[in-house]
């Protein structure tokens, strides 16, 4: 155990020095340990947004997405979605990835905003996916170096937080984390009720507690009209990530942090109002991390197309018989 520990103190420190860059060698076992909730999508939204993902994996896709997932996952990539929140206490130098601060303003700029607390560049949310990203584009190099179990799992996790519109919202308030809220009658915090209140109130009054019931909901309203506006920017990441932090302050700016003050009540008008961003937020993730995951994985853009095209027409399928 001694030996372990110094190790993990080793790793932590290489992970501070080194960035992003960091090759992590940590134990799968922390898959089924628990720890404290982070403040990301909560379980329920990570979830969605990889099971969305997993129905627009090419064929090659998911054979390489299978190869790299944990014997634990028994293959389900939605099953280790929520990892990296688990992973944020053990290695503190990754909580910074999670997230996005500006300062007070309502626009983003990579060389503004990415950066953790220390000033140290591309620690944010967009310049996570941007690396491992980098990482999984070695996959099938045997002395790439990186644990590519891990890049996958942390890749999956980051393209749903940076979906979450207060994963990239204001620095003074820590993302609406420091501002006090009741939502209904119980008392919480506004990146809370982004986080986790809006989904288990949604599931409740609309989808009799059953996440499956809301995933399919979600899923049914993915048109491909939708998928054609989602994916203008596919093949050039960098962009595509800007462009997801930009959409996401511009939504936490409109309508989460909009007629919000502290120890402000939110009840049903703000939830009827905000659910439908929150649910297009978790599709828009799910869609794009299939294509970054068909981009680095496959690479055939006719092909990619095609799976989207089809799902999209299962989707619509389902909906009409409904």
């Amino acid at each position: 155990m001694e030996k372990i520990k110094k190790e993990e103190e080793k790793i932590e420190k290489r992970g501070r020095s080194m960035g992003l860059l960091l090759p992590l060698r940590i134990l799968l076992v922390s898959l089924i340990v628990g720890a404290p909730r982070a403040n990301a999508w909560g379980k329920e939204g990570h979830f969605m947004v990889c099971k969305i993902a997993e129905q627009y994996l090419t064929d090659k896709t998911l054979t390489a997405v299978s190869d790299l997932l944990p014997p634990v996952a028994e293959g389900d990539l939605a099953s280790v979605c929520s990892w990296a929140d688990q992973m944020r206490f053990r290695y503190r130098w990754a909580s910074p990835l999670h997230y996005i601060n500006t300062p007070g303003v309502c626009n983003f700029k990579y060389s503004r905003d990415c950066h953790n607390s220390k000033g140290e560049k591309d620690m944010c949310v967009a310049g996570a996916i941007s690396n491992y990203t980098a990482q999984l584009q070695t996959y099938g190099d045997s002395s790439s170096g990186y644990n590519l179990t891990e890049s996958l799992m942390f890749l999956a996790h980051f393209v749903g937080d940076i979906h979450q519109p207060l994963h990239v919202g204001f620095e003074d308030d820590e993302g609406g984390n420091t501002i006090i809220v009741h939502w209904y009658r119980r008392k919480s915090n506004l990146h809370h009720v982004w986080d986790v209140s809006m989904i288990e109130t949604a599931m409740k009054d609309y989808y009799n507690d059953d996440l499956n019931t809301m995933l399919e909901a979600i899923q049914m309203n993915i048109t491909s009209d939708k998928l054609n506006q989602w994916e203008t920017c596919s093949e050039k990441l960098a962009t595509c990530v800007n462009q997801y932090a930009t959409e996401s302050i511009t939504l936490a700016c409109d309508y989460a942090y909009k007629d919000v003050e502290q120890d402000s009540t939110l009840e049903d008008d703000y939830f009827f109002s905000r659910l439908p961003v929150v649910e297009e937020r978790i599709a828009q993730g799910g869609v794009r991390l299939a294509t970054i995951l068909n981009e680095i994985f496959d690479g055939s853009s006719a092909e990619i197309e095609l799976k989207l095209s089809r799902a999209a027409r299962v989707g619509r399928a389902r909906q009409i018989l409904l």
